[in-house]
């Protein structure tokens, strides 16, 4: 469903009705308040898609400022040459534009003065991407009584509770990436690639009207050694690994998921699973609301440490997840997060172990946070699949 905004251009529009985008925009304007700033300034991919609609790829040309101030209509400031698009597949009415990389700082400190931000205490996303140093020692310089701070959280905590309608598309997007990992189970055999396991993926994918995130990790054998490795021509073998990371996308939420295959038998990718289930359903267990971050994944590295292999945890357990699969600033399941967790949240907690020949193994799940506990998303099993090797 695209709710029309005006624009007559095919296929354009918002995902959402425009009272969603509102009401996000109204929370983040709490946050704001809440962090006593006088506004923020919203620069990374993700967070302004959740806050527009507008899917915020010409930014990487140069920042698409969004400023939001209480009491000021929100003001997207974007290149001229996507002024349009922001236009058609945003919510925004007010778009400053630009027309070169340097006129941007130029451009955003005029937007601050108009409203009087130039000498305020102003939230930046100092610690997400689309926002290099040098565009914030440009504006700076301009305003050079502007009270800088880090709101690299801020969008983000927001972004964390999902709404009715989004987790509505979360389904939606799981239910993609279930059909992505029967593709991949049924295509395990002797002497297929990778890359031709991807194709048949894709095919299938195409054929249901669905999309997959345009990252994909997909490795067999000891190509499963390789952290985040694409698809190659390279062929499995009988008594080798195969792993997955995949993901369908709904309107942009990505629903991310790790899933493992062994044809015929391998010793340590069936040991490394083993042991990645068992943490995966440790941390799961251990989600609710009011638990803190670091409790979910002390559950799991308990597992893990008590299993005589600490060595083969090396990241973290969890991540929240929505729009862009992920993003810097967004919540983390991890040693030191104090984040509190509430009903509504979406995390992906992929449990990928170390092996000691080097292979990487594991398995994944993606849940929502319920009253009572974790609602898992995937209706594909965690098991490892056993695919028959020759004999």
């Amino acid at each position: 469903m695209l709710t029309t905004t005006g624009s007559e251009i095919p296929c354009a529009g918002l995902p959402f009705p425009k009272s969603e985008y509102d009401c996000r925009q109204q929370k983040v304007l709490e946050a704001v308040a809440r962090a006593e700033l006088d506004a923020i300034v919203v620069t990374a991919i993700g967070h302004l898609r959740y806050l527009t609609g507008y899917h915020g790829f010409g930014g990487y040309f140069a920042p698409f400022p969004l400023i939001l101030a209480p009491g000021c209509a929100p003001i997207f400031v974007a290149r001229e040459y996507d002024a349009e698009a922001v236009r058609a597949e945003g919510c925004v009415d007010e778009v400053v534009s630009y027309r070169h990389p340097g006129d941007v700082a130029k451009t955003f400190a005029e937007v601050l003065r108009q409203h009087r931000l130039q000498d305020r205490r102003v939230g930046l996303e100092l610690g997400c991407w689309n926002l290099a140093p040098a565009d914030v020692s440009a504006v700076q310089a301009l305003c050079p009584g502007m009270k800088v701070a880090d709101a690299s959280h801020l969008v983000a905590s927001v972004a964390a509770v999902k709404s009715p309608l989004e987790l509505d598309v979360m389904r939606q997007a799981m239910a993609i990436t279930d059909l992505a990992v029967r593709v991949f189970r049924n295509s395990v055999c002797e002497g297929v690639s990778e890359t031709e396991t991807y194709a048949a993926i894709a095919g299938e994918v195409s054929k249901a009207g669905g999309e997959i995130w345009r990252s994909v990790t997909l490795v067999f054998g000891d190509r499963t050694k390789m952290p985040h490795g694409v698809p190659t021509p390279h062929a499995i073998r009988n008594n080798e690994p195969a792993m997955i990371e995949i993901g369908g996308v709904k309107h942009g939420y990505a629903a991310g998921l790790v899933r493992s295959a062994v044809l015929g038998r391998h010793r340590e990718a069936e040991s490394l699973h083993a042991l990645s289930v068992e943490a995966l359903e440790a941390a799961i267990a251990a989600i609710k609301p009011g638990v803190s971050a670091k409790t979910v994944d002390a559950a799991a590295r308990k597992v893990i440490e008590q299993s005589g292999r600490p060595g083969a945890f090396r990241h973290r357990t969890g991540y929240q997840s929505g729009i862009h699969w992920t993003e810097r600033g967004n919540l983390s399941l991890e040693p030191a997060a104090e984040e509190i967790l509430q009903a509504g949240m979406t995390f992906h907690l992929p449990i990928i172990l170390f092996g000691e020949n080097g292979h990487l193994f594991g398995c994944s799940e993606h849940v929502v946070v319920t009253d009572s506990g974790a609602e898992v998303l995937s209706r594909t099993d965690h098991n490892l699949f056993h695919a028959v090797g020759s004999t």
